[in-house]
């Protein structure tokens, strides 16, 4: 049960895959209008998660080392298909909001990025738990951003006006450059209270300086700084040398 219940704080705290990892934010900052559309694209993403983790890991010693990848890309695409068609016949209005990008869920690197990372190589009920927790993690993200940019955008909240008329909305925040604001504003914020993220604990976290990495232990590759073998001291010549390499030749010439 511990070990349960830690796959859930993974996703939602310690490695969220928006705030920590940095992954998936195509769908992040693209539909992240409104509260209700992120909370849409969460849980979508999560149903797709869970359950592709839980038939991956169910079929990872059956699955061919070689063809490993396009098969998790067929058990992704099928979840993704039965979402979309749910989404379409009982919140059209969801569906359509959201458009493209639910059959884009199947190129979400976060669910792949699980099933090669964790489920591949994990029991399926262990699998489905981190599935679930990722799948939290990625709706309380978009959840949390698209609450700021609508509050700011239009000063309401799934729908619901909260600040009165004095308040002037911004509607850039609504807009595309709005997400990259928020977000930026949320990072600066995780940041300033030392959360862990990619941005500010560079020694846990891969941050693209391979000199750092092979300059010191690197804990993502856990790789060490190379080892370059000593080459072999010159041997200084001796005086004697060309003394005695000349007395030879006299006594050959004799």
């Amino acid at each position: 049960m511990k070990k349960l219940l830690e796959r859930l704080y993974n996703g939602v705290f310690k490695e969220n895959p928006t705030f920590v990892l940095m992954l998936g934010m195509c769908p992040t900052l693209a539909v992240t209008t409104s509260a209700l559309n992120g909370l849409g694209m969460g849980l979508s993403t999560a149903a797709v998660l869970m359950m592709s983790n839980l038939i991956i890991s169910l079929l990872r010693k059956l699955i061919p080392d070689r063809v490993r990848m396009p098969a998790y890309i067929v058990v992704v695409a099928s979840f993704v298909t039965i979402v979309d068609l749910l989404m379409q016949a009982y919140v059209r209005s969801l569906y359509a909001s959201l458009g493209l990008y639910i059959p884009l869920i199947v190129v979400n690197c976060i669910i792949l990025g699980r099933a090669e990372a964790y489920a591949s190589k994990n029991p399926p009920l262990l699998s489905l738990f981190d599935g679930i927790g990722m799948g939290l993690g990625f709706t309380v993200a978009l959840t949390l951003i698209g609450a700021f940019r609508e509050i700011l955008g239009s000063g309401s909240i799934f729908g619901f006006t909260i600040l009165s008329d004095w308040y002037e909305p911004v509607a850039l925040m609504v807009m595309a450059p709005g997400a990259f604001f928020v977000l930026a504003m949320l990072t600066a914020l995780q940041n300033k209270l030392k959360a862990p993220s990619r941005t500010n604990d560079p020694d846990k976290f891969c941050t693209g300086n391979c000199r750092h990495c092979m300059d010191a232990t690197c804990s993502i590759g856990n790789r060490e700084k190379p080892v370059v073998p000593d080459e072999p001291e010159a041997v200084p010549d001796s005086p004697a040398a060309p003394a005695a390499e000349a007395s030879g030749r006299k006594e050959g010439e004799q």
